[in-house]
């Protein structure tokens, strides 16, 4: 497996979805929305759709990951699919590595397997998956490795991977902490950090990943994916409306009770206390929200901060016409900047030219 790292002209967007559940739904309109998105931003030019392993949470219905990323790849042509992530600690590398192995057979080169060492779950939901949390976190490292080897074309092997051996599936390192970054780079592999709702880590992760990685098999240079929440719509008003819905979701699994996405509430953070105004400008300083151009000049500042090769973006809007559309202007957005960038070198070239 390999993975491009040569300079482009603007870095890749990319969505992550949890398929989300809103008030008032369920899980069948939640997978019927993700098929429907998944379709209409590969229209849109994004590069890959990435789903996301969790448990006991009413609000997310992406439990099941490589089922619906199955789902997901069997409607779709040509985006690149696959899971931010499988939270490892939960299976058995051989189960996860045949089922990968089977949708890179079933869709050949559009497959992605992002790894996590979090259980993505509470811990009663972990014992009921018959997983031992703490000991199974500690081999996070050991199975990471056994799960690649399966992959491998090693006949070494006492179990092979069938499918899975020899198929070229695209693993990923995901991260919160410092732990996955300093992983990544030991194995040499791309690193995905979780900054839409962990951000206090992630410029020291991404100095640690870049310093530390060891070229591989796998990767010739260090390419780090980061995820940053947009609410985008027609006005700040409407967006800061739409981003009331996730706002309120996380002070709600913070509070310890988890529900589905609420409807917006207007002025939301304006009327809740200090307390919660802070926990949100805390958790969720890696968000762009406004109108076009307010997203636009936030996005920027955001690469040009992070030195990011990719973006992954997750926008938990409750209506999903407005999520569609948030995502419209999202990858107009991202023609503009690519635009920009193709006037600037083109001046830089032009200046280098006189020069000489």
């Amino acid at each position: 497996m390999s993975f491009a790292t040569g300079t482009t002209v603007m870095i890749p967007f990319s969505i992550l979805d949890l398929s989300i559940i809103t008030e008032g739904s369920d899980a069948a309109q939640s997978f019927r929305n993700s098929l429907d998105l998944a379709q209409h931003t590969e229209r849109l030019g994004f590069h890959r759709y990435w789903v996301a392993e969790h448990h006991g949470m009413p609000g997310i219905a992406s439990a099941a990951t490589s089922v619906l990323i199955g789902h997901i790849a069997g409607g779709t042509k040509t985006i690149r699919v696959g899971a931010g992530g499988v939270m490892l600690p939960n299976h058995s590398p051989l189960a996860i590595a045949e089922q990968f192995g089977t949708l890179e057979s079933l869709f050949p080169g559009r497959i992605d397997l992002g790894l996590g060492r979090a259980p993505g779950s509470d811990s009663a939901a972990s014992r009921a998956m018959r997983r031992n949390l703490m000991t199974s976190s500690e081999e996070f490292p050991q199975d990471v490795v056994e799960l690649l080897d399966y992959f491998s074309k090693s006949t070494h092997q006492q179990v092979l991977a069938v499918p899975g051996h020899g198929l070229e599936v695209p693993v990923w390192i995901l991260g919160s902490s410092l732990f996955g970054a300093q992983l990544a780079a030991t194995l040499g592999l791309p690193f995905s950090f979780a900054s839409h709702f962990a951000p206090a880590m992630m410029m020291r992760a991404i100095e640690i990943y870049r310093a530390q990685f060891r070229p591989s098999q796998y990767l010739d240079k260090p390419y780090v994916m980061l995820a940053f929440n947009v609410f985008a719509a027609d006005t700040d008003d409407e967006a800061r409306l739409l981003a009331s819905s996730m706002q309120q979701s996380f002070v709600n699994l913070r509070s310890g009770r988890p529900t589905k996405l609420p409807p917006p509430v207007k002025d939301y953070v304006d009327n809740a206390g200090p307390q919660v105004q802070a926990l949100l400008e805390s958790i969720l300083s890696c968000t762009a929200i406004g109108s076009p151009a307010t997203v636009k000049e936030q996005i920027r500042a955001f690469i040009t901060a992070t030195g990011a090769n990719e973006l992954i973006i997750p926008s938990a809007i409750f209506d999903h016409q407005a999520r569609r559309h948030s995502y419209d202007i999202t990858a107009a957005v991202h023609a503009e900047l690519a635009q920009e960038d193709d006037h600037q070198r083109d001046a830089s070239s032009a200046i280098k030219d006189f020069l000489l």
